[in-house]
């Protein structure tokens, strides 16, 4: 009970804090600020960094009988790990003023693979399923809101590649025209998301206030 009692009302006095912020900058605000800041990064770097992804994935791999368990601890040695765990500790060089230039290595070995997958994985998770989506017939016998909705989509996606394409300047009655409608797409896609995170930020609003109201001052049920 007392535990209880102590976390709502820690809870409650940092939404709070964060509130001040309504008024203007204060010392509340960034005292709850660098709380969160502070915590998450330790939060991160001993549970997360560590636990689930450093000691599971190299070091029980490398070291098996010291920091694995169970069945786990009697498996084969990866030594080759030992590189990228190499990779991680150069890392550590920016640190150094003067040798910060040697975890240049790592960053490009890690931009370089992350660029190959990514590349890969976009053109199969997004570019190919797009453009199988975007072949639909326009007219669809007996079913007027289908016909609209593929009308639609197949307009909107050519008038988008219009825009994006900057080869051409985009003036014109093709190239000026079908790129104003590109533009108009692109502005409610981007105000939908928009509306989708205003949303979001609203239901945890929603949540704080509930908090405060129900758990903090019992003043709801």
């Amino acid at each position: 009970m007392t535990t209880l009692l102590i976390t709502t009302w820690v809870g409650a006095l940092i939404t709070l804090c964060c509130f001040t912020f309504l008024i203007k900058d204060n010392p509340f605000y960034r005292f709850a600020e660098h709380l969160f800041v502070g915590v998450s990064a330790g939060y991160y770097l001993s549970t997360i960094s560590f636990h689930q992804v450093l000691k599971p994935n190299l070091l029980a791999k490398i070291w098996p009988t010291y920091f694995a368990s169970g069945t786990a601890a009697e498996a084969t040695p990866e030594y080759i790990l030992i590189i990228p765990g190499l990779l991680g500790l150069l890392m550590l060089f920016r640190f150094s003023s003067n040798l910060s230039w040697v975890s240049r290595f790592t960053v490009a070995f890690v931009m370089g693979v992350s660029t190959g997958i990514a590349v890969v994985t976009s053109a199969e998770q997004y570019l190919i399923p797009q453009v199988k989506k975007a072949i639909v017939p326009l007219i669809v016998s007996g079913d007027y809101f289908g016909s609209f909705s593929n009308l639609v989509l197949v307009v909107g996606t050519v008038a988008c590649l219009f825009y994006f394409f900057f080869s051409t300047e985009h003036r014109g009655p093709v190239f000026g025209n079908v790129a104003k409608v590109g533009i108009w797409y692109l502005m409610i896609s981007f105000g939908a998301a928009f509306g989708a995170t205003v949303m979001g930020r609203i239901s945890l609003l929603i949540g704080r206030f509930n908090f405060l109201l129900s758990d903090w001052l019992h003043l709801i049920k």
